[in-house]
């Protein structure tokens, strides 16, 4: 029998007798109470080793009671239990020394397996004063899904640590969300969030970008200007798409990382770099490295942590709660009266693939805020291109409508048949590129295989051409 002394602290009667007949199976004796106040009241008979507590509890939460039992001595670990899993939640339980946070419903070998790992560490724990701060603030990411639920409780986990980390996940999964996440819950957050595309800045500009530059020190600098390692000064710096980031960059960022140390270009004065980085990619990086088009060096020192955002697709039971979230702040932010969608609309958008992900669903958002006639939405109100499940066509399907389109255009005597023909057929290409990665030229002309400036030419051109 184990001689550990645990506390279950829970309102909801059903939790306690399975989570307790789970800890009774496992060979402890757990102690039950209904709220906070009669577990407060037991300290006078001693401080127990583990305590489970829920946080939604009438009277005393279970923030309170975490905050009284910080002032135990010997300080007792503590996993908090919460149906309510967002960002805000976690960061605060984790922030008020929490040792695990379960999201409910739980697994019970699960909560078990938390048991065993408190008490083996219990030694270990170090206790700083909890500083509880109001959860308040509307979530950005939202979901109740298991892979969001875990990315919630991760992101509530590292956020306090300072650790670099690595967000990986598709095009318009919300990985910048989950970097103002983690500078937004952690002790850094008064100080500013900076964020830098680095597929967005020219090759020859993104030094000067990321470590600023004198006067002078190349054509055009006609004045010092600070970068963005300056700008976020005691705050977090978020590189999106590091992948992208040129050989020759990536040794002078692997350098401030490893010194904390860089120079303006052109400048002579060494500056500190106090920031966080977190960075962030929708790339294979292991796979550049492989090939050399990363360094090995850099990624250990951005991949201390790292943390998936799933694709929306393997997350579609989330499509409840995101759809009408969205469509509220589109429609507020629209100025218009607020919508809803339907059942039925949902259902609809639950089984569409979204190959653009969370962007792609906010874009469809927007416009229905804007353009659908009712306040309620249904399955017919959404765009055609979106709204029934379309089946792909054949490649045979496809070639048998191209033939019966060139047939009719020849008998008419058509004798631009072949240049019509091209820049149609590159001109859906093109637009179904830019659709499936967001509207991100680089990400899309990688997809079809060209160059950005090519596939930048051929929009333009695109755009001069008869319907």
């Amino acid at each position: 029998m184990n001689t550990a002394r645990i506390w279950v602290v829970d309102d909801d009667r059903a939790v306690r007798l399975v989570l307790a007949a789970a800890l009774r199976e496992a060979g402890w004796t757990p102690q039950e109470f209904a709220d906070a106040e009669g577990a407060l009241a037991a300290l006078r008979e001693g401080v127990p080793d583990l305590v489970y507590t829920d946080v939604r509890m009438p009277g005393i939460d279970g923030f309170g009671l975490l905050e009284r039992l910080a002032a135990c001595e010997p300080r007792p670990s503590v996993i908090v239990m919460s149906a309510y899993t967002d960002i805000a939640s976690t960061a605060a339980a984790y922030r008020a020394g929490a040792f695990d946070f379960l999201p409910k419903p739980f697994d019970l070998d699960d909560a078990v397996a938390a048991a065993r790992r408190a008490l083996a560490q219990a030694q270990q724990q170090a206790s700083p004063s909890p500083v509880l701060q109001d959860a308040s603030p509307a979530p950005e990411l939202v979901g109740r899904s298991s892979a969001m639920r875990e990315l919630f409780r991760a992101i509530g986990r590292v956020a306090a640590s300072g650790l670099p980390v690595l967000v990986t996940g598709e095009t318009g999964t919300g990985k910048e969300l989950v970097a103002r996440a983690l500078h937004r819950e952690s002790a850094r957050s008064v100080h500013p969030f900076i964020a830098l595309n680095t597929a967005a800045i020219p090759a020859e500009l993104l030094e000067s970008e990321l470590f600023g530059h004198e006067a002078g020190a190349f054509t055009g600098a006609a004045r010092r200007h600070p970068g963005r390692f300056e700008q976020a000064a005691g705050g977090t710096l978020f590189l999106d798409e590091i992948g992208d980031m040129p050989l020759a960059l990536q040794t002078r960022l692997l350098r401030v990382l490893a010194a904390g140390e860089f120079y303006r270009v052109g400048g002579r004065e060494l500056l500190r770099a106090d920031v966080r980085v977190v960075a962030a990619t929708h790339q294979d990086l292991d796979t550049k490295v492989a090939r050399g088009e990363f360094r090995a060096d850099l990624l250990h020192r951005l991949d201390v942590v790292r943390l998936h955002v799933p694709a929306l697709r393997e997350r579609s039971e989330d499509i409840a709660q995101l759809a009408p979230y969205l469509l509220a702040r589109a429609s507020a932010l629209a100025g218009g009266a607020p919508k809803r969608f339907t059942p039925d609309a949902l259902a609809q958008l639950a089984r569409l693939p979204w190959p653009g992900n969370v962007r792609q669903l906010e874009n469809l958002c927007r416009r229905l805020a804007v353009l659908a006639p009712g306040r309620e939405i249904g399955a017919a109100d959404l765009p055609p291109a979106i709204g029934p499940v379309q089946r792909s066509a054949s490649p045979a399907q496809w070639d048998e409508a191209l033939r019966v389109w060139a047939r009719e255009r020849l008998a008419a005597g058509d004798e631009r048949l072949h240049a019509d023909a091209l820049a149609r057929f590159e001109r859906v290409l093109l637009d179904a590129a830019l659709e499936a990665h967001g509207g991100h030229r680089q990400n899309a002309a990688k997809a079809l295989g060209l160059g950005r400036n090519t596939l930048t030419r051929k929009l333009g051109s695109s755009r001069k051409r008869p319907q």
